[in-house]
């Protein structure tokens, strides 16, 4: 029998509106919500008191567990557990990060947090487990906090909405500058250095008496960044004015060394100061690596001799090593020179990420404390009035003494016959009745009367400071004078770290002049390996050596060179490239592809390689015939993407780049006695044609002149040489020449005649 069909249940309508949405915007939405919280609530600081949330809830947390600077430590642990279960719902391990970064003098200016135990160390260490490490507060800190429970600030609740939590610090100290930050948000970041707290408090006071001040003006009192690990700035004034005026640019920042003399001409480089956030221990192991690379010949040695303070010694291979030269090249090569951004982006009093110029956040802040000033007093001023109110009541009290007891002896509820028989308001009748016995006496009333007075004469000059703004201003002034002397330049934390230095010249000594200087062969392949050899092997040069080449790769041109010289090659797509040999890879394999060390198009090959002379001279021939000569110099290449020389039409390609021989003084060639007087070209149809080299033009770039026509094919080869000597080519393993070259000389751009008998039949028969 079957089962009877049951009705399906109808699923309940839900109370919530289904809004039907595309993925696209649904993502969008979603994805802006995290950007915003990623902005607001983790990577930018607020520009009132420098602080990111995590920072602000480790602080008030600390301040809630009475870790004040005179009193004693408690376990990181037990500071960390309580951020994460109170105030900021994120792991541990991040939160306990933050408060060993706020405890690090290497890393941060003005440390927020005092720790006991390991914390790290500037050689990048980390700090040792939260339960074994001990924190309290400094008194810079304290000062971040000073009257927060003096309802100078606005409270939220917390995640859970069980405890209460400041939304910003009243920040007695400016601590954005102080300290700086640095965090990446989604779509922007921020990266502000820290500063002199003494020169930011002396801005502070010159922008409070003038408020419209020049850039300039507030630049000679804060002159540039004062780093935790000090170092020399060597930025220009130029520059440092412009990046505080708009908000973004960079700081050059060097290590600070010294000479020490050993006695007989014989010194070391003692490093003692390096740039900030760069780890000790990968800088001695980068100079270390140049040094195994041989890229630091003239240094012999680098030994890390530090203790509490950075000590790295330098030795030079020879007393004959200028120090300035040596510095200069490690500048250059490591990171004991870097340059430190500056982006303030940081959340202005409402919220708002955005880049503000030094003005900007120099005034943000002191609007910032003159809200704390005028909340402050108004909190004051409304403590005295309830104080003053308690006391015209004991007063009352005092007046009426005999009768006030016996009511109260008399009446269960007193209260309602002392605020109708003596017009008391409800607070007074309830201090009254609060009074203990002993407060009764006649000295208590003297005391009393004389309070009274003194909250009366604070009582108008707290209205008369909340009338005045002029009167405000100065008190804080007089607040940041304060803040001056607790942690200015006079005192030891506050005293400046990092020397302002003169900007460097321009380095004389080429780079290439501190490579250690030894022999070596450049070996390159048709289908582009190159590599180097250890010596000047005049067989690999001559192509007779027995070198190894990959499956369906051979030999195509090797050069003699040192190894602090640059290699030059011609391209088949009209540029020139430059290699520094140093750079090459070494060793008897295959060497690398050459198009990983230089951006060469894949239809383009190496048509020669040289060893650069910045007077030598090349003949450039494309595949049509046209050419010109170009000094070494014109086509140096600075960067990777080479530089033009031989313009090319569709279908063109370069084919010859020959040297023109040195001439001496005299103008005769080096090796011949005879200056070059002429050019030898021929074509794919083996014609040969000889013309005097003057009819070619000299040429930075360009396609050139014609120099060989043809009705079919193009040039095959080109050479310059000294007429009267013959000219001179290959043929198999034997040397040819000949004298008598009458019948082949012609004008350029002629066709030519069929070459002299037992010429060469390659391709290439002048570059075999």
């Amino acid at each position: 029998m079957a089962k009877p069909r049951t009705k399906r249940s109808k699923r309940p309508k839900s109370s919530e509106t289904v809004h039907n949405t595309t993925l696209d915007d649904a993502l969008s939405e979603r994805y802006l919500a995290y950007a915003l919280s990623t902005i607001v609530s983790r990577s930018l600081p607020d520009v009132r008191d420098g602080l990111k949330p995590v920072h602000r809830r480790l602080l008030y947390a600390m301040r809630q567990l009475k870790l004040d600077p005179t009193g004693g430590y408690k376990k990181c642990a037990r500071v960390v557990g309580d951020v994460i279960g109170k105030y900021h719902p994120h792991g541990d391990s991040a939160a306990y990060d933050a408060l060993v970064r706020l405890a690090q003098s290497f890393s941060v200016r003005f440390p927020l947090v005092e720790g006991q135990g390991n914390f790290g160390n500037i050689d990048g260490d980390n700090a040792a487990a939260m339960r074994y490490t001990e924190a309290k507060l400094t008194p810079f800190a304290k000062a971040l906090m000073d009257d927060l429970d003096e309802d100078v600030v606005d409270f939220r609740p917390t995640y859970d909405g069980e405890e209460l939590e400041p939304i910003v610090m009243p920040s007695a100290v400016p601590n954005l500058l102080a300290n700086g930050s640095a965090g990446i948000a989604v779509g922007m970041a921020t990266n502000i250095p820290p500063h002199n707290v003494g020169e930011v408090c002396d801005a502070l006071l010159h922008l409070i008496k003038t408020p419209k001040a020049r850039i300039s003006k507030l630049v000679d009192m804060i002159p540039g960044p004062d780093f935790a690990t000090g170092g020399v700035l060597v930025e220009s004034s130029d520059n440092i004015v412009e990046a505080y005026k708009s908000g973004r640019g960079s700081f050059r920042l060097r290590a600070k060394w010294a000479v020490e003399d050993l006695g007989r001409g014989i010194y070391h480089v003692v490093v003692t100061e390096i740039p900030y956030q760069i780890q000790k221990s990968r800088l001695i192991e980068r100079i270390a690596t140049l040094m195994e690379e041989k890229k630091l010949p003239v240094l012999a040695d680098v030994r890390d001799e530090s203790a509490e303070d950075v000590r790295i010694i330098l030795e030079p291979r020879s007393r004959s090593v200028d120090p300035e030269q040596l510095m200069e090249q490690l500048f250059r090569q490591t990171d004991l020179e870097t340059r430190f951004g500056l982006n303030m982006n940081v959340l202005d009093s409402s919220g708002v990420p955005r880049v503000m110029s030094l003005v900007e956040v120099l005034q943000a802040y002191l609007n910032h404390r003159k809200f704390i000033l005028v909340r402050h007093a108004k909190h004051q001023l409304a403590t005295i009035n309830n104080r003053l109110e308690i006391l015209a009541g004991h007063l009352v009290a005092y007046l009426n003494l005999d009768s006030v007891i016996r009511l109260i002896r008399r009446e269960d509820e007193p209260k309602p016959l002392l605020m109708k028989k003596f017009k008391l308001s409800d607070v007074q009748a309830e201090a009254i009745l609060n009074m203990r016995l002993r407060s009764l006496r006649k000295l208590e009333e003297i005391e009393i009367k004389a309070e009274h007075k003194n909250l009366g004469i604070k009582k108008r000059e707290l209205r008369s400071l909340l009338k005045d703004s002029k009167k405000q201003w100065l008190s804080i002034a007089a607040q940041v004078k304060h803040t001056k002397e607790m942690f200015g330049q006079k005192t030891a934390l506050g005293k400046r770290r990092t020397t302002l230095g003169q900007v460097p010249t321009a380095v004389v000594v080429p780079i290439e002049s501190f490579v250690e200087k030894e022999p070596i062969t450049v070996i390159l392949s048709v289908k582009g390996w190159v590599r180097t050899i250890k010596g000047h092997r005049d067989d690999v040069v001559s192509g007779k050596s027995e070198l190894k080449f990959k499956e369906g790769d051979r030999f195509l041109s090797a050069v003699k060179a040192q190894s602090n010289d640059k290699i030059l090659l011609f391209a088949s797509d009209g540029r020139f490239y430059t290699l520094s040999a140093d750079k090459l890879p070494q060793g008897r394999g295959y060497g690398e592809p050459i198009r990983l060390l230089m951006d060469l198009p894949n239809d383009a090959d190496i048509v020669s390689m040289v060893v650069y002379d910045q007077e030598q001279k090349f003949l450039l021939v494309s595949s049509a015939g046209r050419g010109f000569v170009v000094v070494a110099e014109q086509v140096f290449a600075q960067t990777k993407n080479g530089k033009q020389a031989l313009n090319l039409t569709k279908g063109e390609y370069g084919r010859v780049c020959t040297p023109v021989p040195r001439s001496s003084k005299q103008g005769d060639d080096i090796l011949t006695g005879q200056p070059p007087d002429s050019v030898a070209i021929i074509g794919d149809n083996r014609k040969l044609l000889i013309f005097p080299l003057k009819d070619v033009p000299q040429m930075g770039r360009g396609r050139g002149v014609i120099l060989q026509r043809y009705k079919g094919g193009g040039c095959a080869d080109a050479k310059v040489f000294t007429i009267k000597d013959g000219l001179t080519w290959k043929s198999g393993d034997r040397e040819r020449t000949e004298t008598d070259l009458r019948a082949w000389i012609g004008a350029r751009a002629q066709a030519g005649r069929m070459p002299p008998k037992g010429f060469s039949r390659e391709t290439r028969p002048f570059s075999t």
